[in-house]
C-alpha cells in the first residue's frame, strides 16, 4: 500500500501533534506530516517537546527545515532513531523568517545545495528522504526553471520523491498567506514534470478541494497533497481509506470520531494542555452541516474542561 497516495500537508502553528492525532481518527492510511521544524532545534533544542509522536500517527513524516548539509543530516538522523517513517526538506515555505534564514522557498535558487543536503540527509538514513518545493521563485518560474530544479537535486542527491506545490512563491511583496492564492497554480507543470521523469514519484498540492479534483491528479501523478481543505473541513478525509487504499472498513460518523477524541483530550488536559489547544483543530468537523457555527461557537466559548468535555459528547 503506498502511504503517499494521500498526503495531509505540513501546516505552519496546525500540523501540531494535537491536530495529527485527530486526522488519525479520521483516515488510517493518509501519510501525516509534522509542521516544519529547523533543524537546528533538533539537533540543538528539546527533542521530546519537538519530536514526541503518539504510535496512532504513523505513517508519520518529519519535515525539516535548514540549509546546512551536516546539520541536516544529523536531525535526519534523530528523526529515525524516533520512529519517523520519512524525513522532508521544506523548499517551499515563503515566510519572512524562513528568507532571513536562507532556507525554505529560497533554496528553490540554489538547487546544487539542496541535493547535497539531501544527498548528506539519505546517507545518516535508511528511511526515504524527501523535498517538498514549489515550481519556482519570484520571477523565475518557467518550465525550464523547474524541471532544471529537479534535475539538479535528482543528479546531486539520486532523491525520487517530490511533492510539489504547483504554485511559485513569491518572496517579493506577497506575504505567506497570499503566497498561498495568489500566484497562480499550473498543475500542467507537474504533470508534465511526471510524463518527462516516469520513475520519479511525484505528488501534487495546492488548491485541490474535492475528490473530483483528487481523481483527476491520480491521473497524471503518484499522489495527492492535502492542505488548508483537510484542516477547515476534516471530514472531507472520512472516504479517503475507501475510496483510494481499498479499505472497507466502516466510514466513522463524526459523533463517533469525537467520541475517541474525547479521552485523548482528557489525558492531555490532566497532563497541563490548555483544552483549547486540542479543540481549535475540531472547529471544521461540521463544515458544510446544519448547525456548523453554532458548533463553533459552543467551541470557541466553552473553554473550561467541565463544560466542553461534556458538550462534546452529545
Amino acid at each position: 500500500m503506498d502511504k503517499s497516495l494521500i498526503s495531509i500537508a505540513p501546516m505552519m502553528d496546525w500540523t501540531d501533534r494535537y491536530q495529527r492525532y485527530f486526522m488519525r481518527l479520521i483516515t488510517k492510511h493518509s501519510l501525516l506530516y509534522t509542521e516544519m521544524i529547523h533543524a537546528n532545534a533538533i539537533v540543538r533544542g528539546d527533542r521530546k517537546k519537538l519530536l514526541h509522536f503518539d504510535a496512532s500517527e504513523h505513517p508519520l513524516a518529519l519535515q525539516l527545515g535548514g540549509s546546512d548539509p551536516l546539520v541536516l543530516a544529523e536531525a535526519a538522523k534523530i528523526a529515525e532513531e524516533w520512529g519517523y517513517d520519512e524525513v522532508n526538506l521544506n523548499v517551499g515555505c515563503p515566510s519572512e523568517r524562513v528568507q532571513s534564514g536562507s532556507f525554505g522557498a529560497c533554496l528553490m535558487a540554489e538547487p546544487k545545495l539542496v541535493g547535497q543536503s539531501i544527498a548528506a540527509m539519505k546517507n545518516a538514513v535508511k528511511i526515504p528522504v524527501t523535498v517538498k518545493c514549489r515550481i519556482g521563485i519570484d520571477k523565475a518560474d518557467s518550465y525550464d526553471f523547474f524541471k532544471n530544479f529537479i534535475q539538479i537535486v535528482q543528479a546531486e542527491s539520486g532523491c525520487n520523491i517530490f511533492i510539489v506545490h504547483a504554485r511559485s512563491a513569491w518572496l517579493k511583496g506577497l506575504s505567506p498567506k497570499e503566497n498561498r492564492d495568489i500566484p497562480p497554480l499550473h498543475y500542467d507543470y507537474v504533470y508534465r514534470l511526471k510524463q518527462e521523469f516516469p520513475d520519479l514519484t511525484i505528488s501534487i498540492n495546492g488548491g485541490i478541494k474535492t475528490h473530483t479534483e483528487i481523481t483527476e491528479h491520480l491521473q497524471h501523478v503518484d499522489g495527492v497533497m492535502l492542505g488548508r481543505e483537510a484542516y477547515h473541513n476534516p471530514y472531507f478525509l472520512a472516504t479517503v481509506d475507501r475510496d483510494y487504499y481499498g479499505d472497507n472498513h466502516a466510514i466513522p460518523t463524526r459523533a463517533e470520531i469525537l467520541q475517541s477524541y474525547v479521552p485523548f483530550l482528557e489525558q492531555h488536559v490532566a497532563e497541563g494542555v490548555p483544552l483549547k489547544h486540542m479543540t481549535r483543530h475540531i472547529l471544521g468537523l461540521y463544515q458544510g452541516q446544519s448547525g456548523a457555527r453554532e458548533w463553533r461557537r459552543k467551541l470557541t466559548e466553552n473553554t473550561d474542561v467541565e463544560e466542553s468535555l461534556p458538550f462534546l459528547c452529545k
